[in-house]
């Protein structure tokens, strides 16, 4: 059977990066054909040439047979090439019904835009998605899952017959995730053939018919689900046998010595009242479900938003920690949620990144920065945390996405942090690299920084932390340690007790 597209010895060079060398692939209408590999692999590189975005410099694209020359994103889209990115392509200014026919937008018979036909069609769709999104809300005022699934929406408007998800439950609750590949599978029934990035192994072999392994931008391994495992797949990945990916456990925490006693925190009037401590060298946990308030605790905790009562503690201490800074100066830094948008800047170096909010450290008797320095300190900073990159130099945006984490936990080094909040550490990170940040939390452990970590990951809550509090409707439902940290325990109390 001719195959709904092939990509034929696909090569691709940037200045002084081979991102593709001879890459082959063909994906079959009604399939789900999974595409793994490290970050830096070039997986994406592969499906922005296939999008039109890149243009390879060797190779072919084929579609139903026919050569494709593709010269812009339009071209893919009219060969019915559709991809839902990794990083969000939606306007947020707009609402989801004018992203979602942003350059497509339905016209009635005098030739001006027919809004409520695109009402309609993205109620449709939403209703297709089972989720329930409002249509007239700013994109910027919508939750990450809400403006994943306008992401999913647009795509799926598009009715393409190849369907490009480039980790499209890395926002995505378990039950939205679910959602998710019911929608992939009824597309699949429909003859719809999908290329799945994602760094879940459970996921592969939920979802997925075949995998395609690529590492150091070739193609190593293809072969059906069926006929492999995820450790032969992370060994192809990554090169070698990652026995156990989480670091030997073993509890660093000091109960005697409490760092942060959160002894009363509300973030609304009439809102619930928070209440925590966190030890010395202890990995704390907040569990839950997405929008359950984990984010928005710690935001209320270091004064990113204002919250309308806290009495918090530093090493037996009060504190007012009224923004962010004042919460930098008692030693809490926060690696956030979204690193590329809140926690970088892409286009500055490694070296501008790790000392961006730290300059006075490396000012003279002049009103002049010693370079010289702030170099050398950057260099320290990410060796230590074993950042891999040309220099200190390299814009971070060229760096893979577990290196950018990375040298975000560089610049809270340089700052003698006492608590770090790592907030979902390892999203669109993959296996190698999550195995390096697990270790380097453990080390930061050993020597007496004090953790919280957000995470959604279940397997990360359960192989990290020596505690955890689950959150459930903006509220602490249960805090969690020793034998009674496990997954159904956690999940019990995510759900609000519905989950046995």
């Amino acid at each position: 059977m001719t195959p709904l597209l092939s990509l034929r010895h696909i090569s691709k060079s940037f200045p002084g990066v081979k991102a593709l060398q001879d890459v082959s692939l063909d994906v079959h209408a009604g399939e789900v054909h999974a595409l793994l590999g490290e970050n830096g692999a070039g997986k994406s590189t592969l499906m922005k040439i296939l999008c039109g975005i890149y243009r390879q410099d060797e190779g072919d694209i084929v579609i139903d047979g026919q050569t494709r020359d593709f010269h812009g994103y339009q071209d893919a889209l009219d060969a019915g090439v559709g991809i839902i990115f990794q990083e969000f392509s939606l306007i947020p200014d707009l609402d989801a019904v004018d992203n979602i026919f942003l350059g497509r937008e339905k016209r009635n018979r005098f030739g001006l835009r027919d809004r409520s036909t695109m009402i309609r069609e993205a109620q449709r769709l939403f209703e297709r998605l089972r989720v329930s999104i409002p249509l007239d809300c700013p994109i910027a005022e919508l939750s990450i899952a809400d403006q994943q699934f306008i992401e999913i929406a647009k795509a799926l408007s598009l009715d393409a017959r190849l369907l490009v998800l480039d980790e499209p439950t890395a926002t995505l609750t378990p039950s939205e995730a679910d959602h998710l590949f019911a929608i992939m599978r009824a597309l699949r029934d429909q003859g719809v053939g999908m290329v799945f990035i994602s760094h879940h192994m459970e996921e592969i072999f939920t979802i997925c018919d075949h995998v395609t392994v690529m590492r150091d931008g070739k193609k190593v391994d293809d072969c059906h689900v069926a006929s492999t495992s995820p450790d032969d797949l992370i060994e192809k990945m990554v090169g070698r046998r990652v026995e156990n990916i989480f670091p030997e456990r073993r509890c660093d925490a000091d109960y005697d010595d409490v760092v942060l006693d959160i002894q009363s925190l509300r973030l609304d009037p009439n809102g619930p009242e928070h209440s925590l401590k966190l030890h010395r060298g202890e990995i704390l946990g907040f569990a839950g479900l997405v929008g359950s308030g984990r984010t928005e605790l710690v935001r209320g905790l270091i004064g990113a938003t204002r919250p309308a009562h806290a009495r918090i503690s530093i090493e037996g201490k009060p504190v007012r920690l009224r923004h962010p800074a004042a919460a930098l100066e008692q030693g809490i830094g926060l690696l956030p949620e979204n690193r590329k948008t809140q926690g970088l800047v892409l286009p500055f170096s490694c070296r501008d990144n790790i000392s961006l909010n730290n300059l006075a450290q490396f000012q003279g008797n002049l009103p002049l920065l010693r370079r010289g320095q702030e170099a050398r300190t950057a260099t320290d900073l990410m060796a230590a945390v074993r950042v891999k990159a040309p220099s200190p130099e390299t814009p971070v945006g060229e760096l893979s996405g577990g290196n950018q984490q990375k040298v975000v936990i560089a610049r809270w080094l340089g700052h003698q942090c006492k608590v770090l909040i790592f907030d979902e550490p390892t999203r669109g990170i993959d296996v190698g690299a999550k195995a390096e940040i697990y270790a380097l939390m453990k080390e930061l452990t050993a020597q007496g920084v004090s953790i919280i970590m957000i995470s959604s990951e279940l397997p990360e809550v359960l192989g990290l932390c020596d505690r955890a509090a689950v959150f459930y409707h903006g509220r602490i439902a249960a805090e969690l340690e020793g034998s009674a940290l496990d997954s159904q325990s956690i999940m019990h109390h995510a759900t609000g007790g519905l989950s046995s």
